[in-house]
């Protein structure tokens, strides 16, 4: 039904003050569950100030008829102590010396339709006690509290309207998570009690409209009163360029829980990823900054929890100023943060960078018949986007909500967010999950709109590293290329292309040489250059590398969904049989298919992101969404660098790296030209056939499993710090996807007199350059499925 009909429908239901009026024109409705009012005045069907059956009542029923569950809940509550006006800025609790040198804490909170705010601070014990916030500026409220000093725990409780036909959700027996918590104690659980509505009702299709006014401070986690402290003087942000970058993609619990040089307590925490152990992978692995699944306070969704599962990965945030508790081995009372911190410092003295993956598109709350946790209570109308029908969210995230990033307390509070990490947390940039649902202005994607403008002149946050998950869920979400200077962008189009070169499913070779050459179709405007893209073959989800040439098919059932969940299109080839297999021509032929995309990754240009364990042969055993597998299936098996064949792959990647960080040409700062550089017409980018011809327009267009790419070092854009001329070696790369191998013959001149052989992906054994000599125009066999480094000698 329409709002107005289902308005019309429980309008008896509200007016009887009980509900238990009969539906106009439908059966008796049943009664509500204990503690529950269906009254029509802000604590039933609709109602409040202004709503379709209020009276003007800030709380719903006049006084002395308050709900029983919510009147006893105030009742025991403490008395707070006295609250002095304090300040609006800055937002969140800040713990200072006030007045008359007085110790306290400042609260403020933006709530735009709010009638009263309350901060409730919380004992060991659990006991209440209640703080009215007095002032009120520019939608503002706060109050400094004398006494109260880190480690307090505290929650707000937000009064006003309660009309979900209009957008307000307020619901004061809620207790709400600031969103500008620096720390959470606690986990959620989602039991009946934290939903603003009474979640269980019969009849679903108007359950959000009946408000539940049970108590949910018992039944959530609490924010903690942080005081920032820490000392970063000696802290050394690496500040690697993009085009010398590594991406290294890992989960903080995953990575270590099974890593057997960490010690127990620590593993699956900060303190884990920092330490020692973790941290001579990585350096040892050679990439260069480590981009973090989401490390916000984040719930677990209800349906996970019915199952018997939890939210793994970590895309469903709650807190945006915290770092996630269930990750700290040191504590929950604040402690969580300086743990993160000193994991920055030992990454940042190692020469890594931090990235986060940040979800600020959606909030855990979900639609309107999730949870009431923070945003929903405090100002619903305010921070999401809702659909005409203001009982309904705007979803462009297949989340159930999405956070309207065009309003300016929504700006202020990511930005805000996202300049504390960067300040005071050191992180050294972001990647922003479902970033064009966070660039839409009314409806549209628009990359004028106030986000990208916001971020583009910001002081802080213009000048730290920049990734857009350049898609969303809704009506013109993709936009991969389209986002503006200071971005780069994950691009699923190299993805696609080099998936299905490899499995033979690609009708040419045009694609393919666009992506090993920078994706200049994508990104040659508007000033962007190659680093741009963020070339990957495997992210968190999908298929692992290794999976990917196991399975065919996803492999879900672990996850509860009969099937429905994960991608149908995996663009995968399981080499002759599916799953694990003891015959040992197909387990060679997988193993050579993982030094082929692995090779193909870290020797193409733009940046390339590796995912935690592909490096030595992580499988999920098919499944190719584990977000909800907090198990081995989802942590990475440190047991399997010890086997011969992974040591083999292993060694290969950090061979790969090495030789681009060694090489310019490997990593340019600018696209090709593919014109001639002097007067032998050698260009900086030459594209060949088998037949050692230069590829015309007809031979991109033609059926073809083979691509030889010629990348000059002479004369590369750009200069080094000192303003010398960067010049390199030159080197050919032979891609060969074919089934049988392949007469190759090499250039001559003027490309090469001589050519050395550097790396050949048909040998398993890769810890030394195999430094084979051939002459241009030399004919030589290429195995199948193989990829040939060849370098430029004379």
């Amino acid at each position: 039904m329409s709002s107005a009909a289902e308005q019309e429908a429980v309008e008896a239901v509200g007016d009887t003050g009980n509900g238990t009026g009969a539906v106009r024109g439908g059966p008796a409705a049943p009664a509500p569950p204990p503690d529950v009012r269906g009254d029509g005045q802000g604590d039933g069907y609709g109602g409040g100030r202004g709503g379709p059956h209020g009276n003007g009542h800030a709380n719903g029923l006049p006084a002395g008829q308050q709900p029983r569950a919510l009147a006893a809940a105030r009742a025991s509550a403490r008395p707070g102590p006295p609250v002095w006006p304090g300040s609006e800025h800055p937002l969140g609790a800040r713990f200072h010396i006030g007045p008359d040198g007085t110790a306290g804490t400042n609260f403020a909170v933006w709530a735009q339709g709010a009638e009263a705010v309350e901060v409730c601070l919380f004992d060991a014990g659990g006991a209440e006690t209640r703080c009215t916030l007095t002032e009120l500026t520019h939608e503002i409220w706060h109050g400094f509290v004398p006494g109260v000093r880190p480690g307090q725990r505290y929650g707000l409780r937000v009064h006003g309207r309660w009309d979900p036909w209009t957008g307000a959700r307020h619901n004061p027996a809620k207790l709400l998570l600031d969103p500008y918590a620096r720390a959470v104690d606690g986990d959620f659980t989602l039991p009946p009690e934290v939903y603003g509505h009474v979640r269980d009702w019969p009849q679903q299709y108007i359950a959000d409209t009946v408000r539940d006014d049970r108590d949910s401070a018992p039944y959530v986690p609490k924010g903690v009163v942080v005081h920032d402290d820490d000392d970063w003087a000696d802290d050394v942000r690496p500040k690697t360029p993009w085009a010398d970058s590594v991406l290294y993609e890992l989960h903080v619990r995953g990575f270590t829980m099974r890593h057997p040089g960490i010690p127990e307590e620590l593993r699956g925490t900060y303190a884990g990823l920092g330490h020692p152990a973790a941290v001579e992978h990585l350096k040892g692995l050679g990439v260069t900054a480590v981009e973090l699944l989401p490390v916000h306070q984040f719930a677990h969704e209800d349906h996970l929890l019915r199952r018997g599962l939890r939210n793994y990965w970590g895309y469903n945030s709650v807190g945006y100023f915290a770092p996630h508790a269930g990750y700290s081995s040191s504590g929950t009372a604040g402690q969580q943060v300086g743990e993160f911190k000193r994991m920055v410092k030992a990454l940042h003295a190692a020469g890594i960078e931090v990235i986060l993956d940040v979800v600020y598109n959606h909030t855990a709350e979900a639609g309107e018949l999730g949870p009431t946790l923070s945003l929903r209570g405090i100002d619903n109308r305010g921070y999401y986007r809702l659909q005409s029908d203001q009982r309904r969210y705007a979803d462009y995230t297949g989340c159930g909500n999405t956070l309207h990033a065009g309003r300016p307390a929504v700006l202020r509070l990511i930005t805000d967010s996202l300049r504390y990490w960067v300040t005071e947390m050191g992180v050294d940039g972001f990647r922003f999950d479902l970033a064009a649902a966070l660039a839409r202005s009314l409806h549209d994607v628009d990359m004028l709109s106030p986000f990208l403008a916001v971020i583009a002149q910001d002081p802080v946050l213009r000048r730290v590293k920049l990734i857009a998950e350049p898609w969303d869920v809704g009506s013109g979400g993709y936009q991969v290329g389209a986002f503006p200077p200071l971005w780069t962008e994950w691009n699923d189009r190299y993805r696609d292309a080099v998936r299905d070169f490899w499995r033979g499913a690609l009708p040419d070779v045009r694609d393919l040489g666009y992506r090993l050459s920078g994706s200049s179709d994508l990104y040659a405007w508007g000033g962007r250059r190659p680093y741009a893209s963020v070339n990957f073959v495997t992210a968190h989800d999908g298929f692992t590398l290794r999976d990917l040439v196991t399975y065919e098919r996803k492999h879900n059932d672990a996850n509860g969904e009969k099937g429905r969940d994960g991608t149908h299109d995996n663009r995968s080839w399981n080499c002759g049989a599916e799953g694990e297999s003891d015959d040992a021509r197909i387990g060679a032929l997988r193993r050579r298919q993982l030094r082929n995309l692995l090779t193909t990754l870290l020797l193409s240009t733009g940046v390339p992101m590796l995912v935690a364990g592909d490096e030595f042969g992580r499988t999920q055993g098919g499944n190719n969404n584990a977000y909800c597998q907090d198990n081995e299936t989802g942590w990475v098996d440190w047991s399997l660098p010890a086997e011969p064949a992974w040591q083999q792959l292993l060694a290969l990647t950090r061979r790969l790296i090495a030789l681009r960080h060694a090489h310019p040409v490997l990593r340019r700062r600018a696209f090709f030209s593919g014109r001639p550089q002097g007067a032998d017409g050698l260009r900086d980018l030459a594209w060949f056939t088998p037949a050692g011809a230069e590829m015309t327009e007809r031979d991109w267009y033609a059926p073809a499993a083979a691509l030889g790419m010629y990348l000059s070092g002479r004369d590369i854009p750009g200069r080094d710090e000192r303003g010398r001329q960067v010049t390199d070696d030159s080197f050919l790369m032979l891609l060969h996807a074919g089934d049988r191998p392949a007469r190759w013959v090499l250039p001559g001149a003027p490309w090469a007199e001589r050519y050395e052989l550097v790396l050949d992906t048909s040998l398993e054994e890769q810890t030394a350059p195999p430094a084979t000599a051939h002459r241009g125009g030399e004919a030589l066999t290429v195995p199948a499925r193989s990829v040939l480094l060849l370098r430029v000698v004379g």
